[in-house]
């Protein structure tokens, strides 16, 4: 019932179309560009960044988010999709291997817009939509850029063999305008913001924010360590297949496609979940799950390895959904754009790094020893998210 209301609340579903829109575009074009850098200088470390360029402004998550604080959200969402449909085409100049430079630009641009839309979507949906709606809408969300990461890829891949990166850029530029058309036909009440004396002055009022709520730092501080641990479990997928499974490695796609249909199906289920446990129990609950089938990998069966990516992709989500929910509903709207940015900023990062841990660790460490210690350090942070009693809020 409550992804039906979400779609019937005109804000709701139009910030949600809007998304899908753009997310499509995104994820077609985070595939594309490493491809396209491969194809053109023949450099796998080139190819490889263009992924850090587009996660590295989410650094600036704090300072990237004030400008959520400083403007009005919903002609914001409306101008960064504006620039980024006019800034994607100019990758049709990129025809050669001298010419790699403007890409990485782009792509650097991109991310930085992407980390501002986000504070901007946070912060205009937590005072726009019914607040028993946030868990069904964060969902929902959830369920769409998953959906967008099985049916993007395929169609990119496409058009970037028969046509080259130039047609997956214009798309990209497409779903942008469509999402900036989206965005500009929402109907939101939005007081001016108060300018400060200086432009970024507050800027650490998100994270001061964060760290002082009892609702929200264990939370944040709970998705950050999963998403680290995530990020190791990423790594070590490939040694899954090949020394725990003997498979080919292609046999990974298989297992991040089972583990899609997890997060869709957690998406789908996370607003009534929502409403009928408390924040941290159900957050907990996805993470001991997530940990259990990470270990579970360390078993050479492929209906158990099929299991356990389902249940990763399910569990997973859990405290994103649950975090994020929370930061909307307990943040005041004066500070939500800096505090929704420096969530994502804490809980993303840890990934990044163990991704690059990850790599290192694998060459040296028995992957099934790896695989289980994972799995225990995510029991013992679920235990600890339920158990830790919270501390006493300070005074405002």
């Amino acid at each position: 019932m409550g992804k039906v209301m979400v779609i019937r609340d005109r804000t709701a579903g139009l910030c949600l179309a809007g998304i899908v829109a753009s997310g499509f575009g995104t994820t077609a074009m985070w595939l594309v560009s490493g491809i396209w850098v491969k194809s053109l200088t023949g450099s796998d470390s080139l190819a490889a960044l263009t992924v850090f360029a587009m996660w590295a402004p989410s650094l600036a998550g704090p300072l990237l988010g004030t400008v959520a604080d400083r403007v009005r959200r919903r002609p914001l969402l409306v101008a960064v999709n504006v620039t980024l449909a006019l800034l994607l085409p100019s990758l049709l100049l990129l025809d050669s291997a001298d010419r790699v430079w403007l890409l990485f630009c782009v792509l650097a641009v991109y991310g930085t817009c992407g980390v501002v839309q986000d504070a901007a979507e946070a912060a205009l949906l937590a005072g726009a939509v019914d607040q028993r709606l946030l868990g069904d809408f964060n969902g929902l969300r959830m369920t769409a850029n998953e959906s967008m990461k099985l049916i993007a890829p395929p169609v990119a891949a496409g058009l970037f063999a028969r046509y080259g990166g130039a047609s997956v850029a214009l798309l990209d530029a497409a779903t942008f305008a469509l999402a900036a058309g989206i965005f500009a036909l929402l109907r939101v009440r939005e007081e001016k913001p108060a300018r400060p004396g200086r432009a970024w002055a507050g800027t650490a009022e998100g994270a001061r924010f964060l760290w002082r709520s009892p609702v929200l730092r264990p939370l944040v501080l709970a998705g950050g360590a999963t998403m680290l641990l995530a990020g190791l479990n990423g790594a070590l997928l490939f040694a899954v297949v090949d020394e725990v499974l003997g498979h080919a490695p292609t046999f990974v796609g298989v297992l991040y496609g089972v583990q899609g249909a997890g997060s869709v199906l957690t998406g789908l289920l996370s607003g009534a979940l929502l409403r009928r446990l408390p924040e941290r129990v159900y957050a907990a609950g996805g993470i001991a799950l997530f940990a259990v089938a990470v270990a579970g990998r360390s078993m050479p069966y492929d209906a158990v390895a099929l299991v356990c990516s389902g249940a990763v992709g399910f569990g997973l989500p859990c405290v994103l959904v649950a975090a994020m929910t929370a930061v909307q509903r307990e943040t005041p709207d004066t500070v939500l754009g800096r505090t929704a940015a420096t969530a994502q900023t804490l809980v993303f990062l840890p990934n990044a790094v163990a991704l690059a841990l990850g790599a290192g660790l694998v060459a040296v460490v028995d992957v099934r020893v790896m695989l289980t210690v994972v799995g225990a350090l995510g029991v013992a942070t679920a235990v600890a998210l339920v158990t830790v009693r919270r501390a006493v809020p300070a005074r405002p």
